[in-house]
């Protein structure tokens, strides 16, 4: 594109923006934004989150890879959201292909596209960005000149849903393996080959899954066979990209101009977890534990406040409260909270890690206002089965904790639809609810306060609940009435999912490669924004399925034999799968595995990850 060419299309932005909500949704220009001009460096990348930018912004891991890729002189790295159905509307209109925020650079002009799918409901709009960018959408149509795309996040531990969409995927951590994609790209432009051969190269990249590479077969009853790799760099398995520590944590976070959902410094106090909740698929794909040191998280919270002027500070990890030195680490912030005057910000924390110096310490921190906790199911014999052992009486006396040190309102996650649940297994989540409101009554008075969430079971990738069946939305829709019913009176908040929203993750966490064709459908039919429920429709995704001609119900409502292969066998997520078999025969039996931080079980990560020595700040537990 010539100067000529991008001062007209920068013009032709400014006039469609006034004309839809939001606009500075699109404008960029944000404090720490990155601007290098494009002519003086090697490689342009683009960063995609796909959903708007009210809620990509605060993405942690997009912000990581941003300020990583732009601290190289010869990589520019930008970014880009899914536009909102206005300015879709607006750029289809106008012929406008989607956009970079920093450049206004349309995104085929990029070497690199970097797409972030962090949940299967993004899926559709990671195919409306390549659409409204004129990039063509399955892999196979693309040529020497079209951007590389390259997929990573969480959802595509499975990544067989949307092979056919993606040149490369970064399986696991992608902080080192993205600027490996980015020398291999480089040495590849150096050397004038065929796009056929960057994926060859890419696919060396430990951790790079490049599907192209790989032929998926089906047996006569549609279960899938195991792969057949097609060229010698195409390993079998593809083993996770894992960092042996932490990647320093960002201190320059963009500041928006616009309210978004999140307007926070945020760190990773700590990655991976030890629990070994049987339905958790983020605690079983990010092992292994790593810890940052406390010193660490202070200076880089302390440099966040200054680069931002942020009035809040978040602390990410899967279970907080487990981290080696959360009590020190609370005497701390709490003197950076006098210091600064702002806010902290912590995720649930679990009942089995709460004491009564953590409790003493939290209360200086956030007194008087909410608590979450996370019992899941409302009896014991059910969190036996999901690897949750709490007991009643431990977890009324954290809530009883909770509220004599100052707490008013607690909510509680409970999860329905497990296919050892009962309608009284059910039924207990109500009356303990009720139970937990009344014991608050008796220390706050009228103050006490109880909110109930309530999500539905999925039997995901990676997990020992992989091999489980989904629950009818008859069934979960039943289950929540008896919930409604039970807390009738009560003055209980209850919020809840959708259970059609639930049986679409469903089919899509647990698709196989033919899952493409219903998602390309969809997309067709109008499936945008399926996370969000005024715009997800069902029957957009029943009608992609009678399209594909494929049944749906063979992707939730089938039980899976333990000795079949599954869609996602080649990909190594560090769990082996016979401890996965192993732990879901347990969960049969009700019996329960202990913390990791207690014994090594061999579930694979220590065995299959030998180069990685892990120990936790000041001694504790190790991965040796």
């Amino acid at each position: 594109m010539t100067d000529f060419q991008h001062n007209h299309l920068r013009q032709r932005i400014e006039r469609i923006l006034p004309t839809v909500v939001k606009p500075g949704r699109y404008v960029g220009g944000e404090l720490n934004q990155v601007i290098k001009d494009w002519e003086s460096v090697r490689t342009h990348l683009a960063l995609v989150f796909p959903d708007i930018y009210d809620l990509g912004h605060s993405n942690l891991g997009l912000a990581i890879l941003y300020d990583l890729l732009n601290q190289r002189s010869d990589v520019l790295a930008e970014r880009a959201y899914s536009p909102w159905i206005d300015m879709e509307a607006a750029l289809r209109e106008a012929d406008i292909p989607l956009f970079s925020l920093e450049s206004k650079r349309p995104l085929s002009e990029f070497d690199i596209i970097g797409v972030s799918l962090p949940y299967e409901t993004l899926f559709t709009n990671f195919l409306n960005i390549l659409d409204l960018s004129q990039i063509p959408i399955f892999s196979k149509d693309r040529g020497d000149h079209h951007p590389l795309i390259i997929a990573g996040g969480q959802s595509v531990y499975n990544p067989e849903p949307v092979a056919p969409f993606v040149d490369a995927f970064v399986i696991g951590e992608g902080e080192e393996a993205m600027l490996d994609v980015v020398d291999v790209h480089q040495a590849w432009v150096s050397a004038n080959q065929t796009r056929g051969e960057l994926l060859i190269h890419l696919a060396e990249i430990p951790g790079v899954y490049v599907p192209s590479l790989y032929q998926v077969d089906y047996a006569p009853d549609g279960t899938p066979l195991p792969v057949t790799p097609l060229h010698l760099a195409a390993s079998v398995p593809v083993t996770k990209r894992i960092m042996a520590e932490l990647p320093q944590p960002l201190t320059k976070f963009l500041v928006p101009n616009v309210e978004v959902v999140q307007e926070r410094v945020n760190i990773e106090i700590m990655r991976g977890c030890t629990r070994g909740c049987r339905f958790c698929h983020a605690g079983m794909v990010n092992r292994p534990i790593r810890e940052r040191p406390l010193e660490e998280i202070l200076e880089s919270l302390r440099a966040g406040l200054d680069q931002t002027g942020y009035e809040e500070v978040s602390l990410l990890s899967l279970s907080s409260s487990d981290y080696t030195e959360i009590v020190p680490l609370i005497e701390s912030l709490r003197e950076l909270l006098c210091e600064r005057q702002v806010n902290i910000s912590l995720p649930s924390l679990r009942i089995e890690s709460f004491s009564e110096p953590l409790m003493d310490q939290l209360q200086t921190l956030s007194p008087g206002g909410g608590f979450t906790l996370a019992p899941e199911a409302g009896t014991e014999r059910l969190r036996n089965i999901i690897n949750k052992p709490i007991s009643d009486q431990e977890l009324m006396e954290t809530v009883r904790s909770i509220f004599e040190h100052g707490w008013n309102s607690i909510k509680l996650y409970f999860m329905i639809g497990h296919p050892q649940e009962t309608m009284e297994d059910v039924a207990a989540i109500a009356e303990l609810s009720k139970t937990i409101l009344q014991e608050g009554k008796r220390i706050v008075g009228g103050r006490a306060r109880l909110h109930v969430g309530v999500s539905t079971f999925i039997p995901k990738p990676h997990t020992p609940f992989q091999w489980a069946t989904f629950d009818h939305t008859q069934s979960i829709e039943a289950k929540l009435a008896l919930l409604h019913d039970g807390l009738h009176g009560s003055k209980i908040k209850m919020t809840w999912n959708d259970p059609q929203a639930s049986l679409l993750e469903a089919w899509l966490s647990r698709g196989d490669r033919r899952m493409a064709n219903v998602i390309y459908h969809a997309w067709q039919n109008g499936a945008r924004f399926d996370a969000w429920s005024e715009h997800f429709n069902i029957d957009l995704w029943r009608q992609a399925f009678e399209q594909a001609q494929l049944d749906p119900d063979f992707y939730t409502k089938r039980a899976k034999d333990l000795d079949e292969t599954l869609p996602w066998d080649h990909i190594n997520a560090g769990v082996r799968k016979s401890f996965l078999q192993r732990d879901y025969k347990w969960s049969l039996e009700g019996q329960i595995r202990p913390d990791c931080r207690q014994n090594c079980y061999a579930c694979g990560i220590l065995s299959d990850f030998s180069e990685l020595r892990l120990t936790a700040p000041n001694g504790g537990w190790k991965c040796p």
